[in-house]
């Protein structure tokens, strides 16, 4: 009985935070200085696969679009399973819709050297042409992708991480570009949902995005876009995933 009162307790203070830091937003991030500055970001994410852009990033897509930036989003394969590379590109638009991304502004790569196996590495240079030259037809400042863990070990999210950091180490990489990296955590932490909003607070990471309710119901509608991804253990990510409500990212330096 103790455990449980205690437990009612710690999930009722993980909302009541949550839900004060939302209304607040007390923390600063790129999208919220810019906006304070009067300036426009033009932010790419890049991903791997369709469904990506809402199950990890929705909560730095949906606050940029708030604060009237745009954003772009480039994915890098297109999911090309069992001849459903055509299905999950409709599902990526549908679900970049919800969110808020137009259309013009999505772009899904096919390439047969980019293939989804969560045991293929893709090619660094590769990556890094497809990424810099995305940089350059959107005129961005900001790119946002995975860090090099890649949230849940996938190799294909991983080489992104490889490819703009060899970008940036190389400097090819346009001197006015913000480059952010999305911070993997614990898989305890991975699935505490709102719970996680205090660690993340405390993290050594220097921005934070995260989501109120509504846009929380936002990132759950465009999960459900992927129709075709929808298996038992995905509404379970859905319900408990800490990505679908908190980005914790860190800056990528040169």
């Amino acid at each position: 009985m103790v455990v449980l009162v205690l437990v009612g307790c710690v999930i009722s203070c993980a909302v009541v935070l949550h839900l004060f830091l939302w209304l607040h937003r007390p923390f600063l991030n790129f999208s919220a200085a810019a906006h304070r500055a009067g300036r426009r970001a033009r932010v790419l994410v890049v991903t791997a696969h369709p469904d990506d852009e809402c199950m990890f990033f929705a909560p730095s897509v949906l606050e940029t679009l708030r604060l009237g930036h745009q954003v772009f989003l480039l994915c890098l394969s297109t999911g090309n399973f069992e001849k459903k590379g055509t299905t999950r590109r409709r599902e990526l638009l549908e679900s970049a819709a919800i969110l808020g991304i137009p259309a013009d502004n999505v772009t899904v790569v096919d390439n047969p050297d980019l293939p989804d196996d969560m045991n293929t590495a893709w090619d660094t240079k590769l990556v890094a042409e497809k990424i810099l030259e995305h940089v350059i037809d959107t005129s961005a400042n900001v790119v946002i992708t995975f860090d090099q863990y890649g949230v849940s070990g996938h190799k294909n999210h991983s080489s992104l991480f490889y490819g703009v950091n060899d970008l940036m180490e190389n400097g090819h990489m346009p001197d006015n570009i913000l480059v952010y990296v999305l911070e993997s955590v614990s898989l305890l932490r991975k699935y505490t949902s709102v719970l996680d909003v205090l660690p993340s607070i405390l993290s050594s990471a220097s921005t934070l995005f995260l989501s109120g309710y509504p846009a929380i119901l936002k990132a759950q509608r465009a999960m459900c876009a992927h129709r075709s991804q929808l298996v038992w253990f995905r509404w379970l990510y859905i319900a408990f995933s800490r990505y679908m409500v908190i980005n914790t990212l860190r800056p990528l330096s040169r």
